[in-house]
């Protein structure tokens, strides 16, 4: 069983913690993604997690091994790096068998045929004999998993291994990778700052910031019931709006913002208090904002007046930036209104998909918890 368990782990530079006593289980078999900005400690808790950055403090256990001080050749751990690390003199090959000699016990011919098996698994099978320069960037990609595959590790480890490539690619390598997890099963930790990567390729996504985690979940319960205003403002693209707003009443409190012109019932799960406060902060996704025309729904909050600065077409969408009552707001409709910067339209809210978080950025409530509905 290639669990892995992370107890207390702490990693400074000086005077820098970069990771910041990080507990974490990863179940055998799991895809978990770790994200964040850029400085967050992700890519330094997969290198400690690999051995090469040692812990200044915690605990590092894979399946049944404490590894906190075993070196990295012996953690049973393959490691995919952002830059893929091929010797350019080699062909895909040799770079893909290098080394293999400590990691498994193969004779010649076992690992001739290894080498073809995995080769036509990633579609680089008539590649073998190039090297690196006669490869794009994908093939490159290709040929460092091969390696990885190769070395039959209890865990994988891929450090943002698909950010050097274009749009595209990186669509097809993210499927790709998505059907390889569910063929081969290998526990996987996954460093990315896409949440796009994150959201289609995890079980479970941890989201970190300043060397802490302040979620781990599946993707769709970070959408829909993020831990803080942090996680909210991440995960989404565009990002969730968030407003100044006052809270009144308490088992069936009434959030009122954008100076009065907008007040809606918060209708929390099992009519949970909520602490009376004219310092909180409401958060809209763009998506749960509609065009009053495009909704005939009568519990819809609103309609306010909407005067738009910016319109972007997104091809299937639009997102239309505007400002009601001086506060900025983006909302995102598949209607395509024909407007411009100037006019003026007129927006409603879903009431159940709000967000309240107090002023230290902490979740205070859902407006509909438990929103992922089990089949």
């Amino acid at each position: 069983m290639a669990r892995i368990e992370l107890e207390s782990l702490q990693k400074e530079f000086g005077e820098t913690v970069a990771v910041n006593d990080i507990s974490l289980s990863v179940p055998d078999g799991e895809f978990l993604v770790l994200v964040g900005p850029s400085g967050c400690g992700k890519s330094t808790l997969l290198r400690t997690i690999s051995g090469l950055e040692s812990q200044t403090s915690g605990d590092i256990s894979i399946g049944d091994n404490r590894v906190t001080n075993v070196e990295p050749k012996d953690r049973g751990v393959a490691m995919v790096f952002q830059d893929y690390a091929l010797y350019p003199h080699m062909t895909a090959r040799r770079n893909m068998t290098f080394g293999l000699d400590s990691h498994v016990s193969m004779s010649d011919d076992e690992i001739e045929q290894a080498v073809q098996d995995v080769g036509e698994t990633l579609g680089i099978g008539d590649l073998l004999d190039r090297t690196p320069d006669a490869l794009s960037g994908g093939e490159k990609q290709r040929v460092a998993m091969g390696r990885a595959l190769l070395r039959e590790p209890d865990v994988f480890l891929l450090d943002e291994p698909l950010s050097n490539l274009d749009a595209k690619l990186r669509d097809q390598m993210r499927a790709e990778l998505t059907q390889l997890h569910e063929r081969i099963g290998t526990t996987t930790i996954y460093v990315t700052h896409d949440q796009t990567e994150a959201m289609t390729l995890g079980d479970r996504v941890a989201v970190m910031n300043d060397g802490e985690i302040e979620q781990v979940e599946s993707p769709q319960v970070l959408y829909d019931e993020p831990a803080s205003r942090f996680v909210a403002e991440f995960i989404g693209s565009p990002q969730m709006n968030f407003l100044p707003v006052d809270v009144e009443g308490r088992s069936r409190p009434t959030v009122t913002t954008l100076q009065r012109h907008l007040t809606s019932p918060f209708p929390t799960p099992n009519e949970t208090s909520l602490p009376a406060t004219d310092n909180a902060v409401l958060g809209v996704r763009p998506e749960d904002l509609y065009l009053a025309q495009e909704t005939e729904d009568d519990s819809f909050a609103g309609p306010v007046e909407m005067t738009v600065t910016l319109h972007e077409t997104l091809g299937d969408s639009v997102v239309l930036h505007g400002t009601v009552a001086n506060e900025r707001i983006r909302i995102r409709t598949s209607q395509r209104p024909n407007v411009t910067a100037g006019d003026t339209i007129r927006v409603v809210v879903d009431p159940t998909r709000l967000h309240l978080f107090d002023s230290d950025g902490d979740t205070l409530a859902h407006a509909a918890e438990k929103m992922v509905q089990t089949v």
